[in-house]
């Protein structure tokens, strides 16, 4: 550990008076010094974001310029409009996978029973991580609206709409990264975490509208597409960005954030707990 990581979880460890029960308060001080711990780490090693940079820059290229004629009957500017929400969502799904094999990957360091023997909350580390990813997130969403604007791709709402958007984006990776979590915790192994979530989250985008319509779609493709999450998400991001119905993919998509943080959440502490012990 760095000489900074090593003050901060000293910081975290001082002898400070906590009571046997840990409030709220304390529980989101904790989590955020230690969510600033995970970004001085992206910080000093950049390298970590190269695959969320990366991404989306070949994914939008590719659908654009390989399938985009195909796909969209010669429309491609329509097309970008169509696709762009879409790789938004695959995007910051995608670099969701990363925290997971991280925490699998510090499971081995003996990073864990630290933490549990400072007078912080249990929840703590995990939270923290979570959040400190988002920056990830941003990074992600950062390169693909730059290299979308370059393409062509125009938004056609304002820009609190655009920031509701970006907020709902960055929401859903954060809610369904605590399945890469449990998965981290759970396994210890970052090449097994990576190949799980890379089972899930292959299906659960081909077989949404990301790259083509509901209508394109066979009459039980399209009953899943209705609701999946990868869809909903999509659905109500095209409406904040393209313009458009908002209101039912947005109650669907939030209410698939819900569950996936009331199941998982307890499931990755559980794991945690016993990874820990």
């Amino acid at each position: 550990m760095s000489t900074q990581t090593l003050s901060s979880t000293q910081h975290l460890s001082a002898p400070a008076e906590l009571p046997g029960r840990i409030g709220l308060a304390q529980t989101v001080q904790h989590s955020l010094a230690l969510a600033g711990r995970g970004v001085t780490k992206f910080m000093k090693s950049p390298m970590q974001l190269v695959d969320v940079i990366l991404t989306p820059i070949i994914s939008l290229l590719m659908f654009i310029y390989l399938f985009g004629d195909a796909m969209s009957g010669g429309d491609t500017h329509g097309y970008l409009q169509h696709v762009t929400p879409g790789v938004m969502v695959m995007a910051v799904f995608q670099a969701s996978i990363g925290i997971g094999a991280s925490l699998s990957a510090d499971a081995s360091t003996g990073i864990f029973d630290r933490f549990r023997s400072m007078p912080i909350a249990r929840s703590s580390p995990l939270v923290g991580a979570v959040l400190a990813d988002i920056v990830r997130y941003v990074a992600c969403l950062g390169t693909l609206v730059v290299l979308a604007l370059i393409m062509g791709y125009r938004v056609g709402t304002n820009p609190v709409a655009s920031l509701a958007a970006v907020a709902l984006l960055i929401g859903f990776a954060l809610s369904f990264s605590w399945i890469s979590v449990f998965l981290g915790m759970l396994i210890k192994n970052p090449a097994s975490v990576q190949g799980l979530m890379t089972i899930l989250i292959l299906p659960l985008t081909f077989a949404s509208n990301v790259f083509v319509s509901d209508n394109k779609m066979a009459d039980w493709l399209q009953a899943w597409s209705d609701v999946n999450p990868v869809s909903l998400v999509a659905d109500a991001v095209r409406g904040l960005l393209n313009g458009g119905p908002v209101a039912g993919s947005l109650a669907g998509s939030l209410a698939w954030m819900a569950g996936v943080v009331l199941v998982f959440f307890p499931l990755a502490m559980r794991a945690y707990r016993k990874n820990a012990g």
